[in-house]
């Protein structure tokens, strides 16, 4: 009977070992997790992502455009009912354009090999309160880009009653 469990214990050993990697498809893909309020000024996007390029992320020197961001993030706020597109705002400098856009840094330094996993993504807004009590309910669209400026899907990010 030990002699089974024992070759049962190495079959079972040896067939892990010889699994195949997961197979992605070039054009990342993403799924969101949880959109959630941090403190007043913060909130924390989390979404997984797979790729099997694994070319997701920018280096430091990666900073021109089309490289200058790879995560793309737009803004709503509902009004009257309406989720209303906010693509920039009145500060007292004047009208700035509103940007959630980041940087996700490069992931794996290999070649080609299919990746995946989670990424968090702190969304602090420099001159507009989110949280503002003027505005119910907020929601996030977002999508990646990867280094052959793949676009992945677009996800939209469950929303936040923002006065509470």
């Amino acid at each position: 009977m030990k002699k089974i469990i024992a070759f049962a214990t190495i079959i079972i050993v040896v067939l892990s070992a010889c699994r195949v990697p997961e197979q992605y498809s070039d054009i990342p893909e993403i799924k969101l997790i949880s959109f959630e309020k941090l403190n007043e000024e913060e909130a924390l996007l989390t979404f997984y992502f797979q790729d099997g390029e694994g070319d997701i992320g920018l280096s430091d020197s990666e900073i021109a455009p089309p490289y200058d961001y790879n995560f793309f993030c737009d803004y709503y706020e509902k009004q009257n009912g309406v989720f209303v597109k906010i693509d920039s705002v009145e500060t007292p400098k004047g009208i700035e354009p509103y940007n959630f856009n980041g940087r996700i840094p490069r992931l794996s330094s290999l070649p080609k090999e299919s990746i995946n996993g989670i990424i968090y993504h702190t969304i602090t807004p420099s001159f507009y309160n989110i949280f503002s009590p003027y505005n119910d309910t907020i929601q996030l669209k977002f999508f990646i880009v990867d280094r052959k400026l793949n676009k992945s899907n677009v996800e939209e990010a469950n929303m936040i009653r923002s006065s509470g």
